[in-house]
């Protein structure tokens, strides 16, 4: 009997330490991962990606299913005024986030008119100042020139510059009273009703001029590039993410996998590489672009790319703004254009310029009078 009762009584203290070993682990690491885990989707989670042609130019709304608003880039300056139209034909009067993926005209542009017309809580962008090349920073006169030609009277107001799209969005942000923060790769937003936005890029150290050689602009590598998940559903926002933005992401063995892509820099040949689009595995693609864009967005090389892994593709510049409506339940992801059309999705526009910062590329308003018309199949 002695030794019956003392080998209950090992097996129960064995049975303790067990017990006392897995309460600590679920504690120290299922808990935590318990507390970060979403909610189960709950209502109707909508994407619109805005149309804001026919120049070139990025807007997308989000409205999660709790309600919140996030709204990435606002177009061209040319165009803030679609931008808050489209807010207003939504309803929106407040935007929780308003994310500007970096410095360029054509998706910071319409940011000074958006923070007139609706109340914005927070702003994330990626902290970098505009590229100016040499040899369009304005010139100051030599004292042979000064000597030569007397100044002119300069007419009274604020004078333009090349970077004033980015002035005013600094100066519309300061009066906002919204608070401000840098982008920071990893970092979560919880919208709601288990909708979650993720911050994947920029990491650092930044892209440089020296790195873009094989093509792109550092401008556009340095972009914000999200990823949004509600359930079953999810779709990564790259802004205009260049290849090498691409790699870095596949390197750091990021979370890529996901149904919906809105393609990198308006379907630029720069961006959209086999590698990437291998990793996300998208089943959906959505381009941004405008019809008068001078540099052949979106390229013959990607259409050619998405059309090999199978995609189902929508464009702005043909079929308008794009509707994502879900509940993030299995088999509900509805995609709706603002427009049907008859036109191949797959065929590509013709480049009259190299978006590259090996050729000069700049993009402070440079689209001019729209392209001579061409014949699509």
């Amino acid at each position: 009997m002695g030794r019956t009762t003392r080998g209950c009584g090992c097996a129960v203290a064995v049975l303790v330490v067990l017990a006392s070993a897995a309460g600590f682990l679920g504690y120290r690491y299922v808990l935590p991962w318990w507390k970060r885990k979403p909610p189960p989707p709950s209502g109707e989670l909508q994407v619109r990606v805005l149309d804001v042609g026919p120049i070139e130019g990025d807007s997308i709304l989000i409205t999660s299913a709790g309600g919140k608003t996030v709204l990435i880039d606002a177009g061209d300056t040319s165009k803030g005024k679609v931008v808050v139209e489209a807010l207003k034909r939504y309803n929106v009067q407040q935007l929780d986030y308003l994310i500007i993926t970096h410095p360029h005209p054509d998706h910071m542009g319409g940011a000074s008119d958006v923070f007139k017309a609706v109340k914005v809580l927070n702003v994330i962008d990626n902290g970098a100042l505009p590229a100016v090349p040499p040899d369009l920073v304005p010139q100051k006169p030599g004292p042979q020139a000064a000597a030569k030609k007397p100044a002119t009277p300069k007419k009274p107001g604020k004078t333009a510059t090349i970077t004033k799209f980015y002035d005013d969005y600094k100066d519309a942000l300061t009066k906002s009273g919204a608070q401000y923060e840098q982008a920071q790769p990893g970092k979560k937003y919880d919208l709601g009703n288990g909708v979650l936005l993720t911050i994947l890029a920029p990491t650092a150290p930044p892209f440089t001029k020296d790195q873009m050689k094989t093509g792109g602009t550092e401008t556009n590598a340095n972009s914000i590039v999200v990823r949004l998940d509600y359930g079953v559903f999810s779709m990564l926002l790259p802004a205009d993410a260049e290849e090498q933005t691409e790699h870095r992401l596949l390197a750091k063995d990021a979370n890529l996998e996901a149904m919906v892509l809105k393609i990198g820099h308006h379907g630029s040949k720069y961006a959209s590489s086999e590698d990437f689009l291998k990793r996300v595995k998208p089943q959906i693609a959505i381009i941004s672009c405008g019809a008068w864009n001078r540099y052949g967005h979106p390229a013959q090389s990607v259409l050619d790319r998405l059309r090999a892994i199978g995609v189902k593709v929508y464009r702005t510049d043909v079929q308008g703004e794009v509707t994502i409506t879900t509940r993030g339940k299995e088999g509900d992801v509805a995609v709706k254009p603002a427009k049907e059309t008859t036109e191949d999705l797959f065929v590509g526009r013709t480049a009259q310029k190299d978006d590259s910062s090996r050729s000069g590329f700049i993009a402070y308003g440079d689209f001019g009078p729209p392209p001579k018309a061409t014949k699509r199949k």
